[in-house]
């Protein structure tokens, strides 16, 4: 099996536990309190038993629980299966460096943060608490249902990596692919494909050149070679994705997750582009795009980076 593979079945067991998360299922019990009727249900979890309230007993609420209860039942199984191949792959859950435990944990506490300001630099209408409210499951008004739907792949393309299978797998083009698969999952039917037509870029003429997929992955693995910090070569990974265009949409989006899985892999902070610098960082963005000009390098280092200490 090979680890694109791997990674596509490690976001498919994420994506089955996301949706377990969302269903209210299990074993249903009604009961009868000052003439009315109040609907309970027991299910089990890592082998532990639960019981929950779900609410006012009503035939609607009682046949979506039955409806859930199936599909959990048809996602378990599908889970089970999943697990057993990545058991048969060799992929296990092993201890990782207390570093990179730490990054993690750091990733976790920025994310609402990280990911209101990935879709401030794509130009989605949200606000900090919109964008919290939606990570957390909740609805709001007022917005697009497709800004909405990009929030949601960010968070699951930021639980993709952090997963302990997913952040010890090489940062290489596979991962690149994946990580744009998930951010423009329900947008492009070719998403996470290598693009093969020209696009254009808001704000200059300069177009970036057709990527071809193995030039994309040598000029990856010269980036991880070269002899410069850590922190550097996440920021040359970010750069590179954002100006090669690699994908037909969601580039910058998918650069951020990208460079960051490196950094977090190797235990060196994170790169968030704050949401009040996203102008000046999208300035100095077209000026590396037509003459290469490396400001851009140091507002990063200056203004983007932040590390464990």
């Amino acid at each position: 099996m090979t680890n694109l593979q791997i990674m596509g079945l490690i976001n498919e067991k994420n994506l089955i536990n996301q949706r377990l998360n969302s269903l209210i299922y299990g074993t249903i019990e009604i009961r009868e309190k000052d003439e009315k009727s109040y609907i309970y249900v027991h299910y089990r979890e890592n082998g532990v038993a639960y019981t929950k309230y779900v609410g006012a007993y009503s035939a609607e609420l009682h046949n979506l629980i039955l409806k859930n209860t199936a599909e959990a039942k048809m996602l378990k199984k599908s889970l089970k299966n999943i697990e057993k191949q990545l058991r048969e792959a060799g992929v296990f859950e092993e201890e990782l460096d207390k570093n990179i435990e730490l990054n993690i944990d750091l990733a976790k506490r920025y994310m609402v943060e990280n990911i209101y300001d990935q879709a401030v630099l794509e130009g989605v209408a949200t606000t900090y608490l919109d964008t919290e409210t939606i990570i957390e499951g909740g609805k709001v008004n007022n917005m697009k249902s497709c800004d909405v739907s990009k929030i949601i792949n960010l968070k699951h393309a930021w639980e993709f990596i952090l997963n302990k299978a997913v952040i010890t797998s090489p940062t290489n083009l596979g991962l690149l692919c994946e990580i744009n698969k998930i951010v423009e999952e329900g947008f492009y039917y070719n998403a996470g494909k290598v693009r093969s037509t020209p696009v254009h870029i808001g704000g200059t003429n300069w177009m970036p050149e057709l990527p071809i997929e193995s030039v994309v992955r040598e000029e990856i693995d010269e980036i991880l070679s070269l002899p410069i910090a850590t922190l550097e070569k996440g920021i040359y990974l970010l750069l590179y994705v954002m100006k090669k265009q690699v994908f037909l949409d969601g580039n910058k989006r998918t650069a951020v997750i990208f460079a960051n899985h490196f950094l977090i892999a190797n235990g060196t902070g994170l790169i968030v582009i704050p949401s009040v610098k996203v102008e000046e960082f999208r300035t100095l963005l077209i000026e590396y795009y037509e003459n290469n000009n490396e400001k851009i390098v140091e507002f990063l280092k200056k203004h983007c980076i932040i590390t464990l200490n």
